[in-house]
């Protein structure tokens, strides 16, 4: 069972809000524009000198400092403009006029300034938290596990963001090589809570329990529990509307010291295996459904799905984020052709040419967060399961 398919983002409140700011910026020019049309026609017996103080006051709220002082611009030229068209030149009220366009534009200036330099000291510092968080939820995986040699690479799609709804990592246990890749249904602080459920569990699970599917398990029951004090203030309702909202896709990978990998496949995308330049998903022999409807399971028990690793084989774990990313046509990216493109890069030098890929082929913000892990089995692991030197 995968999670349904993300359509590119429609009109809906952001789309509003960017108008209306939209609106906002235009303003100033607006009003200058107006002032402009009323003193060159015969309207011109209507004062206009307060609406055009108001041009660079308007500005600061939305044009920050740079384009309050354009704003300012454009009102002096207007103010030029119509005084010498009317012959105003001579008058009090064009100083006037004139040292109250001034006055305001330094006021606004400074005003905007600041705003500016408090808003971007309160941007470090949520960025700083952010950072803190990312490295507590997602820390790179070593270079070196076990048998196999690894990376990761995860990229946001909400601008300025750290961490999002996707999670992985990979921790080397006495039962293997033990990896976790999924995506948390929605977005924003309650995707982010039920990532940090799901990677708590995992990561205290894998220690201990020598089945995989009980780690699956476990994840699975953490997620849960959350749900139900996340929903419990809303009345019995509430908690089955989160028990069916709080769902996460989830890939569970084991890489024994032999020359294959076990998985476990809860509604995510498969892995795809790179093996003499082909590219094969490897699909489980039963779908299940992601991690919290476990009440949708059904028929036998969940089992591993064993395939052959050998040495030299690449494997690539990754969210959604990845496979669904469209062009301006609404065309997928092609995962399995970029990775064919790359065989034979290094594994960062990899995941940078894949990110790269990625982002020229979107030519676009990503609608949704991207998560990877990619995995080498060593070739000296061949020598040492045949008996060889290591």
């Amino acid at each position: 069972m995968r999670a349904p398919l993300r359509s590119p983002p429609g009109p809906g409140a952001g789309g509003h809000h960017q108008v209306l700011f939209a609106l906002a910026e235009c303003l100033p020019f607006a009003l200058a524009l107006l002032v402009l049309l009323i003193e060159l026609t015969p309207m011109h017996v209507v004062y206009t000198g307060p609406l055009l103080v108001a041009t660079p006051a308007l500005a600061a709220v939305t044009l920050g400092p740079k384009g309050t002082l354009v704003a300012a611009g454009v009102a002096v030229g207007v103010s030029v403009t119509t005084a010498t068209y009317n012959q105003s030149w001579g008058g009090q009220q064009v100083y006037t006029n004139f040292l109250a366009l001034f006055l305001v534009t330094v006021a606004s200036f400074l005003t905007s300034r600041a705003a500016r330099t408090r808003r971007e000291s309160e941007l470090n510092q949520v960025r700083r938290i952010a950072t803190a968080a990312q490295d507590v939820l997602l820390r790179p995986v070593p270079d070196r596990l076990g048998p196999v040699n690894a990376a990761s690479m995860y990229l946001a799609a909400e601008k300025g963001a750290q961490i999002g709804g996707d999670l992985y990592d990979a921790v080397q246990t006495r039962y293997g090589v033990r990896m976790i890749v999924g995506d948390v249904r929605g977005k924003g602080l309650p995707a982010v809570r039920a990532a940090a459920v799901v990677l708590g569990a995992f990561r205290e699970a894998v220690h201990y329990e020598d089945d995989l599917v009980e780690v699956i398990n476990h994840c699975g029951a953490a997620l849960r529990r959350d749900a139900v004090v996340a929903g419990a203030g809303a009345g019995t309702a509430g908690a089955e509307d989160a028990l069916l909202e709080a769902f996460v896709t989830a890939l569970v990978v084991q890489i024994p010291d032999g020359p294959h990998i076990e998985v476990i496949n809860r509604g995510h995308p498969p892995p795809l295996l790179l093996r003499n330049g082909t590219v094969q998903p490897l699909m489980p022999t039963a779908p299940l459904p992601p991690l919290g409807l476990e009440e949708f399971i059904s028929g036998p028990p969940v089992g591993t799905d064993s395939y052959p690793f050998a040495p030299g084989d690449r494997l690539l774990l990754c969210t959604d984020g990845v496979i669904e990313a469209r062009d301006r046509n609404s065309t997928f990216f092609d995962l399995p052709a970029a990775m064919v493109t790359m065989r034979d890069h290094p594994r960062q030098e990899f995941l940078d040419g894949l990110r790269l890929a990625l982002l020229r082929h979107t030519q676009s913000p990503l609608a949704d967060d991207v998560a990877i892990i990619l995995v080498d089995r060593r070739e000296d692991e061949g020598q040492r399961s045949a008996g060889g030197p290591t």
